[in-house]
């Protein structure tokens, strides 16, 4: 059969896996020699402060992954380190490429990028594709009845849900077409260390990356998927999916975890499903509303909060300095895994806002930098949730009291004394408060900074005078 092109660019992003891909299978289908690419964006990396960057770590092995199992199938993957524009414009003269293919990211930046990709293949007269893969509904596809973007969640979850009874999760095939793969013999992978960056601990803290990590990842939820829903908000204990890095950088296919939700038939599962659909929300927030990844509040009224912004309490949150366990053991968890529990990304967040009075634009910068599966739809949903200016967020006056969450999702302390080991000679009934014990003589941990009480009062006039 003949096919459209000769020769084609399969261009990875945020969709580091050889199965289930959709710009991989189109082009298969449609090409002679499929070569593939990954681009290592400086405009990008050389915005980083930090060289010892666990995202960098976590993409350049699953790149490593990829390149290896594309070996496997007698292709290779590109990989450079340049101005997107550069490597793509280098490919497309080197091996002749007639249409490039790739699919589509909804971040303001990426937009903007593969705008010029698009120009740039115009100006050399090939063709340019991009594919929904990393949704499984997007931009305009879950709208109101007056074809408006939803602002609440529980009826775009209803609107979700009946559209997506109605749609089946496509498999993007890659095994039969594999022959189209180009047989050729790329460069071996460039280091870290080539790009400026170092090693991190994250073999240490065992974070499993790549396709491999993701498939081992996803076999253990499996087990687990049923008890989601009982067991997601302790942090202690074994609840969660461990996933969102992998959603976030297509280390798994979106379309196999929903099957998993969908054919699992819990309690638990439904829950989860619930959360997958979230983070689409946040996704189509962004699309139609890209203001907010510009630091705007998605909710007008509560751009002009007068917050204090104490940058001696902002630093004491950073370094999980606080005085509070629960908010000091979450920050802990985030500074030396990239990871923080979704409970405690609730309560942190909280706190930082409602009772240090910190704009939340300066907690949402921290994450974006300190988070492994920093997403920005996400990290910016759930910061303008917590702060109550953000789209079916939660309303202004409810603040968490840190205490009774701490009792609450962490009631024998085991988290804190995980991350605060100076706080493990308190019992269960001292942990949360150790400033009420009498042993807070005889150990190094910080009096509590501010008092919850007078801030929620502040808090609570601080917003109301913002929607007045």
């Amino acid at each position: 059969m003949n096919k459209k092109y000769n020769n084609s660019l399969v261009w990875f992003r945020r969709d580091l896996r050889d199965y289930d891909h959709a710009a991989l299978s189109h082009a298969l289908q449609e090409s002679n020699h499929v070569f593939c690419i990954f681009i290592f964006d400086k405009e990008i990396l050389n915005a980083l402060k930090n060289k010892e960057d666990r995202r960098v770590e976590f993409i350049w092995e699953s790149v490593k992954e990829l390149k290896e199992s594309l070996r496997e199938k007698k292709s290779d993957l590109i990989v450079t380190y340049d101005l997107a524009s550069n490597a793509i414009s280098r490919a497309i003269d080197e091996f002749k490429i007639e249409a490039i293919y790739t699919n589509r990211d909804y971040e303001p930046q990426a937009i903007k990028r593969d705008e010029t990709i698009k120009n740039l293949a115009i100006k050399k007269n090939i063709a340019f594709y991009d594919f929904k893969d990393q949704v499984v509904f997007e931009k305009d596809e879950i709208l109101t009845a007056l074809e408006k973007p939803y602002t609440v969640f529980t009826p775009y979850k209803n609107n979700y849900l009946k559209k997506l009874n109605q749609t089946s999760l496509p498999r993007f095939d890659i095994e039969p077409f594999i022959k189209n793969l180009a047989q050729f013999k790329s460069e071996p992978l460039l280091t870290l260390k080539d790009m400026g960056f170092q090693t991190t601990n994250l073999s240490k803290i065992k974070i499993y990356t790549g396709m491999t990590g993701g498939k081992l990842l996803t076999e253990d939820f499996k087990d687990r998927i049923a008890f989601y829903k009982k067991t997601r908000d302790f942090p202690a204990i074994k609840g969660v999916s461990y996933l969102s890095v992998h959603l976030r950088f297509g280390t798994v296919s979106i379309r196999q975890l929903f099957r998993l939700a969908l054919e699992s038939f819990s309690e638990g599962s439904e829950t989860w499903l619930n959360e997958l659909i979230w983070r689409e929300f946040y996704f189509q927030i962004l699309f139609h509303r890209p203001d907010v990844a510009l630091g705007k509040s998605f909710k007008k009224e509560y751009e002009s909060i007068a917050f204090e912004n104490n940058p001696d309490y902002f630093k004491a949150w950073t370094e999980g300095k606080t005085g509070y366990p629960i908010v000091d053991a979450a920050m802990r968890q985030l500074n030396q895994t990239g990871f923080m529990h979704n409970r405690l990304r609730m309560i942190a967040a909280s706190f930082l806002v409602k009772d240090l009075l910190v704009d939340w634009r300066w907690g949402e910068a921290y994450f974006a930098e300190k988070l492994i599966d920093f997403d920005l739809s996400a990290n910016n949903g759930g910061w303008q949730w917590a702060a109550s200016t953000g789209c079916d967020a939660q309303p202004w006056f409810r603040i968490f009291n840190p205490i009774t969450q701490s009792l609450r999702f962490d009631a024998q302390g085991k988290f804190i004394k995980k991350y605060i080991p100076e706080l493990n000679t308190f019992d269960d009934d001292e942990i949360h408060a150790p400033w009420l014990s009498q042993n807070t003589q005889k150990i190094d941990y910080p009096q509590p900074i501010i008092d919850h009480a007078s801030q929620r009062i502040k808090a609570l006039a601080l917003y109301k005078s913002a929607k007045s």
